[in-house]
């Protein structure tokens, strides 16, 4: 099997790009850029190495960046992309692999598959650039006016990682160092060899510019799963409050607040699905400004946190468990109800209801036990 390293370039200053920070470290959902590039390359089996080349100011940034990641070492970089990639590979030239990927640090939606792609088709070729289809009309310019359409058949977009026969491509670059040409393959077709495309992926977005960072974030949503359970024991009164609805029965619940035992699992469901403790940490029974307080109260407080952190709720699952009240015939009431207090649609919510065969507290009639599941996208 061939040995293979990849070059990750990231060495440019992104004038373009326009933030504090180059491009390539800027954050995005939890990790920077080129941390998410270098987990791709590192955790790829097929990939035996990962060389970065960084520009000589980032080096405290890019040890931060790359720590605990397997496989990975740094080289500096050049005035020019080319500049760094030579200087890439002559960093790996002693121990010369049989193959090098060489890829854009910010570009950091690489897959595995893609890698495959370009390692598979090396067996073939002297170069592998995947590329995706021009699908817009295009239009060359002169000034403000249109000067001509120009025919798209036989176009396509070049991205990365562009891969390489080692030998071939370190020969190209040193043969034709200075010459500033946009990418590797096209130093290797001047070098007189032949380059061959694989199928690309329209998702290995390359970050240019902080438009096209928002736009990546909005496609890498995380889901997660809260769960949350509680118990309330039944006490004097002429009904429950479940899901916020107050549903006739010859006994209470007791409880602090109102005792909504359904509410309160779903507050801690969306609480555990971001990180948030728990009700209790919110809403503290020791503190009487919650004596009688309407659960509504904690599972909206909830809900806010979650959109303050940019996330939203795919759905929410109950289950109550008691053998009295019967559930079904509020079911809906419930589902509307837990609906208005989040301002959702019904279909978000679902309320069931089991019992425990007699078995148990809740067997006995001792009291009402509820699970809820939430699923959030944040």
């Amino acid at each position: 099997m061939p040995t293979c390293a990849a070059l990750i370039v990231a060495a440019g200053r992104g004038s373009r790009f326009g933030g504090s920070l180059p491009k390539q470290y800027a954050p995005l959902r939890g990790e920077n850029v080129l941390r998410r590039t270098l987990r791709a390359f590192a955790s790829h089996p097929g990939v035996q190495r990962v060389v970065v080349a960084i520009h000589p100011d980032d080096q405290a940034i890019f040890n931060a960046t790359a720590a605990g990641l397997p496989k990975v070492s740094s080289v500096h970089g050049g005035a020019q992309r080319q500049d760094s990639v030579r200087l890439g590979l002559e960093a790996l030239a002693a121990e010369a692999p049989d193959l090098v990927l060489i890829h854009d640090g910010a570009r950091p939606m690489i897959s595995a598959a893609l890698i495959d792609r370009v390692i598979a088709g090396l067996s073939g070729a002297d170069g592998i650039l995947p590329a995706v289809p021009v699908i817009d009309t295009l239009k060359r310019v002169d000034g403000d006016r249109i000067g001509e359409t120009v025919p798209r058949e036989n176009l396509v977009r070049a991205q990365t990682p562009q891969g390489f026969r080692f030998p071939a491509i370190l020969a190209a670059h040193r043969a034709l160092a200075g010459e500033s040409l946009t990418d590797d393959a096209a130093v290797l077709e001047r070098a007189g060899k032949t380059v061959k495309i694989v199928r690309g992926d329209e998702a290995n977005i390359k970050v240019t510019t902080m438009d096209d960072l928002a736009r990546l974030e909005g496609t890498l949503g995380e889901t997660r799963i809260g769960q949350g359970f509680d118990v309330h024991k039944f006490g004097h009164g002429d009904g429950v409050w479940l899901c916020g609805l107050k549903v006739a029965h010859t006994q209470g619940l007791v409880g602090h607040s109102d005792a909504d035992v359904a509410l309160h699992a779903a507050t801690d469901a969306i609480l555990g699905a971001i990180g948030a403790g728990d009700i209790g940490q919110h809403f503290p029974p020791s503190d009487p400004k919650w004596k009688g307080a309407a659960s509504h109260q904690f599972l909206r407080h909830a809900y806010d946190l979650l959109l303050a952190r940019g996330g939203s709720l795919t759905h929410l699952d109950f289950t109550i468990i008691c053998e009295r009240p019967k559930v079904g015939p509020h079911r809906a009431a419930m589902v509307a109800s837990v609906a208005k207090i989040l301002g959702l649609e019904e279909g978000r919510i679902s309320v069931k209801a089991t019992t425990t065969e007699g078995l148990g507290f809740t067997g006995r009639q001792e009291g009402i036990a509820a699970q809820a599941v939430a699923t959030v996208r944040v």
